[in-house]
């Protein structure tokens, strides 16, 4: 019998609308993603101190940065705004501003979203055919061309969003991971400075728990599995989407002082109830990947004592569930292109024992300073991500949640 094999792009996100997926507690209290498989037999877990198991990109076409030039002259040299390049009309409209006038892009979204909703309308209030005829059959092939077109450009008028605010910060997209990215600890200040108090010592913990003892060693070089680095990177954006999502409400509960009893408790017994939870098994599979880097320490240090960590713990299963997920198929998307921008699309066989080959798998070098400099810079992206959805779907309505 023939041996089957799959072929699979290994970056995509494990948080799909179409699947069930949890934020529960481990017995140590820390947080987990976990994703059930669905009836098509999709299959992920994730975790967002460690990365993703690995699961399926949709093809896409070979991509280019956006540049930005620093000259008039369009032949000299151009650096890198973001890995990934925009492609529907309304995208490289938005990639001419973004290199010539970045801060007019929220005005030009504004206006391409009053467009689509002026076309959305339109389409509404056309007459569907009354018959099955070859006009019915028209009508809907055109009908769903037009919705493509118009879910396209809404994802990439979110990512220019994104990479806007990062202008905006004065912090720079890591353009590839080869060679290493830089180690920049002004640019890291920088990313710090874009999260409240609480959640940056949410993402304190989410870093120490992935570079270990290593975390101040910032000029050490790893040999590390590029397969592996995506996956936290881009397990990494979703943390960071979660993580802005919860401080908002936790923001608006301090400022109108309702806040749970005992968060500021280290010894709270929202901690003693979290340790206890045995929704998900105390190991997970991601720390064993990690064992190949030499001494990082591992995962068994000690998570420091945070209020934000202490409010999300008192969430019910239901509120956990929610927030967890990411609301809309166009965020998602952007999760899975920019990863893929970034770190290429290597192709990965599954066994027929469903294991991963990973004889194809790509080692890169990089440093821990380059390694803690992608994580902040993925948290950041996912606390961005979450801010230009919730705009754009106040003005243009897509989010089902």
């Amino acid at each position: 019998m023939e041996t089957a094999t799959a072929l699979r792009s290994s970056f995509s996100t494990c948080v799909r609308s179409s699947n069930r997926t949890d934020y529960a507690r481990s017995r140590s209290g820390s947080l987990a993603f976990v994703t059930v498989s669905n009836k098509q037999g999709f299959l992920s877990f994730s975790h967002p101190r460690v990365g993703l198991k690995s699961v399926s990109f949709q093809s896409h076409k070979k991509r280019s940065a956006i540049k930005a030039s620093s000259s008039s002259d369009s032949a000299g040299p151009t650096a890198p705004i973001a890995p990934l390049q925009l492609e529907s009309p309304i995208g490289q409209f938005l990639t001419q501003i973004l290199v010539s006038h970045p801060h007019l892009v929220p005005a030009a979204v504004d206006q391409q979203l009053e467009q689509l909703q002026t076309d959305r309308d339109a389409q509404e209030q056309n007459e569907e055919p009354s018959t099955e005829t070859t006009d019915l059959v028209l009508y809907k092939r055109i009908a769903e061309v037009k919705a493509n077109e118009r879910k396209k450009a809404l994802e990439e008028i979110l990512y220019a969003l994104v990479v806007q605010k990062f202008m905006d910060a004065n912090v720079s997209l890591v353009p590839s991971v080869t060679p290493s990215p830089p180690t920049s600890p002004a640019q890291d200040d920088k990313l710090e400075l874009l999260h409240s108090p609480e959640a940056l010592e949410m993402i304190q913990n989410h870093l120490a728990l992935i570079l270990g003892n290593r975390a101040g060693d910032a000029s050490s070089i790893a040999e590390i599995s590029k397969l592996r680095v995506g996956q936290v990177y881009a397990a990494s954006v979703m943390y960071g989407y979660f993580l802005k999502r919860v401080d908002q409400r936790f923001q608006l509960e301090k400022s109108t002082k309702v806040l749970p009893e005992g968060i500021d408790r280290a010894d709270s017994n929202i901690q003693q109830q979290a340790s206890g939870d045995e929704r998900v098994p105390s190991s997970h599979p991601e720390v064993t990947s990690w064992a190949e880097v030499p001494n990082t320490g591992g995962f068994g240090q000690a998570l420091k004592s945070s209020r934000l960590r202490n409010y999300v713990m008192s969430f019910d299963a239901e509120s956990l569930q929610r927030y967890a997920t990411i609301r809309s198929k166009e965020a998602v998307s952007i999760i899975e292109k920019h990863t893929e921008a970034l770190f290429g699309k290597p192709e990965i066989v599954i066994t027929p024992e469903g294991t991963v080959d990973s004889s194809k798998d790509e080692v890169i070098k990089i440093s821990f300073g380059g390694l803690r400099r992608l994580v902040l810079e993925a948290v950041t992206f996912g606390s961005f991500l979450w801010d230009v959805e919730s705009y754009v779907d106040s003005r243009y309505h897509f989010v089902a949640n």
